[in-house]
């Protein structure tokens, strides 16, 4: 057998058995320009295993997801200040777009409650609801989320998302719920009462305490009742009956298409719509209409701040759900992709006369549950929901607003947090205080200032934590090499020598800090001869701090003092060695603060000779 040919069946033997019979080009970059297109369309990785197997599935899900979706998009657009059926049109192609651009395997993309709120929150503030501009700014919205979206997954600023610490996040999705399920009971009590902040909820609803539809609160109240306890309660009867843990989980979250049904045929049985209950009404039958979003530049300078805001919380939102269910399979998603995945349904929502538009934990939760295997699961669910646009929005005519209204009430609830803040009062005041600041301000000012005064706070709190380093003097653990704070530990040390501990790294936050510390400490131990910095905690030294090491060191050389670097990290020793500091340096660069503090325990003046070890070796 010659090279040749030899180097052909190698070819073949090598051909993945999963593409048995494809031909496969040997042009050279063929590979690397597949791989390159696959990171940006996932499609085309997940799509080459696709099997009639994994199609079940995926329709299985699909089904149990348009049974829950259908009630829930209606919901979130009521919550959005939009007709119920735009809610459907956002759950269409996005879910396509989602299905070709996204990296979750079982992530369920479509309207949420926080988004359709700050969706009302940001349109409310240009239009009325109701009017053509309003509908016309939800949709702006969406298209741009999705160009902002896209392009910071294009520019790889996924880390962006990082500016929202936890406790911000978890503040502004309490508030959220709290303000979502205050603003649906007005349609529970049958009212009108207005207003955006929760003390105008709350002034609203007393003021019209007194104009309570019996009618309406016949329904609200008991559908209201039975989603929360189909929510609790309806999956351990089902248990007890006989029905799987798995099989009874899945019926148990479909149960709001009962209170719809139910709620409908009340509504015809008992003529409610002429006894004052608002009523659905009319729902176009059809598909989502060609949309195109407002270019009026005053709209849209009007409308990116909150654009903005919503493509991060979303983000955010989407990327926790993404990954937590991720790791339960052992899969993983691209944070970068998924702002792309992400901006793509946006732009196809804005496109398609829907709004804003992430990923939803409930949606997606009962996805996986029910077997999703890949994203095809989206778009399946997307046929569902457009022949449910199709067929069945007559039916929904005589649906009670009421339902919808305990549908999110129910819904939302599950998002107030209410042991987070004891947590946080106990681990980190700190924290405390932006998650509090992040729930007031949303509560009293609105979504939008509440989200920007969290991060404002979190920022602040961390450039003050950070312009505060913890700093300890730190001395042997007696028959060890170990390094311990002497407030912490019995230890050993010597009156000549000093060893500090820096916890952080020297940047311009916290570089005139340092010296003051070292100075007082100096300034209080008059037998000191050498001080040891010991920085295996720093990870970085900007000029700022480089400039504070310096005074430190010409200060110490004044006073007659050696000052000593130990456990430089490898990249601090490498930027360190391209200045004169190391030269400058009246002391050494020690390996290990046990070499630093063992030769220097022994010399009770400065040292005079360098040691092989000094600015080498570093870890």
């Amino acid at each position: 057998m010659d090279g040749q040919t030899a180097g052909q069946d190698r070819r073949v033997m090598d051909r993945p058995e999963s593409d048995p019979g494809v031909a496969q080009s040997n042009a050279p970059g063929q590979g690397q320009r597949a791989g390159a297109l696959a990171q940006y369309f996932p499609i085309l990785e997940w799509g080459r295993s696709y099997n009639g197997a994994i199609l079940t599935k995926d329709m299985v899900a699909a089904i149990v997801v348009t049974i829950m979706l259908i009630p829930q998009s209606l919901a979130y657009a009521l919550l959005a200040g939009l007709p119920p059926v735009v809610g459907l049109y956002a759950s269409i192609l996005p879910l396509v777009a989602y299905a070709i651009f996204g990296t979750s395997r079982t992530l369920a993309v479509g309207p949420v409650a926080v988004v359709s709120l700050m969706t009302a929150s940001a349109a409310g503030a240009v239009a009325a609801q109701g009017t053509a501009l309003y509908l016309e700014a939800a949709i702006t919205l969406a298209a741009l989320s999705g160009v902002m979206l896209a392009v910071l997954g294009l520019l790889r600023m996924g880390f962006l998302a990082n500016l929202l610490s936890h406790p911000v996040i978890s503040g502004f999705i309490t508030a959220s719920g709290i303000l979502i399920a205050t603003s649906q009971l007005k349609h529970i009590l049958g009212v009108s009462a207005g207003g955006d902040t929760w003390p105008a909820m709350l002034g609203g609803l007393a003021s019209a305490f007194g104009q309570i539809n019996p009618w309406t609160l016949a329904i609200g109240v008991p559908a209201t009742l039975f989603l929360f306890w189909v929510r609790k309660g309806l999956k351990p009867l089902l248990m007890r009956m006989g029905l799987k843990l798995h099989a009874a989980d899945i019926v148990a979250k479909a149960g709001p298409v009962a209170a719809v049904a139910v709620t409908i045929l009340a509504a015809i049985a008992f003529d409610l719509g002429d006894r004052g209950v608002n009523l659905v009404g009319a729902i176009p039958q059809g598909l989502p209409p060609f949309a195109l979003p407002s270019t009026d530049l005053d709209l849209i300078a009007q409308l990116w701040v909150p654009a903005l805001l919503i493509s991060v919380i979303g983000f955010v939102e989407s990327v926790s759900v993404a990954q937590t269910l991720a790791a339960k399979r052992r899969q993983r998603i691209a944070p970068n992709q998924e702002l792309i995945g992400l901006g793509a349904s946006n732009i196809a929502s804005a496109f398609s006369g829907g709004y804003p538009v992430t990923g939803g934990f409930a949606r997606s939760v009962v996805n996986f549950d029910a077997g999703a295997e890949t994203p095809a699961a989206g778009a399946y669910t997307a046929v569902g929901i457009a022949l449910a646009g199709l067929f069945l929005t007559p039916l929904l005519f005589s649906l009670p607003i009421a339902t919808l209204a305990a549908t999110i009430i129910v819904a939302v609830l599950s998002l107030v947090d209410l042991k987070t803040p004891g947590q946080l009062w106990r681990y980190s005041k700190a924290d405390f205080a932006a998650h509090m600041v992040t729930i007031v301000i949303t509560l009293l000012a609105g979504v939008e200032l509440g989200v920007i005064a969290g991060v404002a706070v979190g920022l602040l709190l961390y450039l003050w934590r950070a312009s505060r380093p913890h700093a300890a003097i730190v001395g042997r653990v007696p028959e060890t090499e170990h390094f311990r704070n002497i407030d912490r530990h019995d230890v050993f040390t010597v009156p000549h020598v000093l060893s500090i501990r820096i916890d952080e790294s020297l940047t311009y936050l916290n570089a005139r800090w340092l010296e003051e510390y070292v100075l007082e400490e100096v300034a209080d131990r008059p037998a000191v001869r050498h001080v040891i910095l010991m920085c295996s905690a720093v990870n970085e030294i900007d000029a700022s701090g480089l400039e504070s090491l310096e005074a430190i060191n010409h200060r110490m050389a004044d006073a007659g003092i050696g000052l000593h670097l130990s456990e430089v990290k490898g990249p601090v020793m490498d930027r360190l060695n391209r200045t004169h500091f190391v030269a400058d340096l009246n002391g050494k660069v020690f390996l290990s603060q046990n070499r630093a503090f063992r030769e220097l325990a022994a010399n009770g003046g400065p040292p005079d000779t360098p040691t092989p070890d000094m600015a080498r070796g570093m870890i």
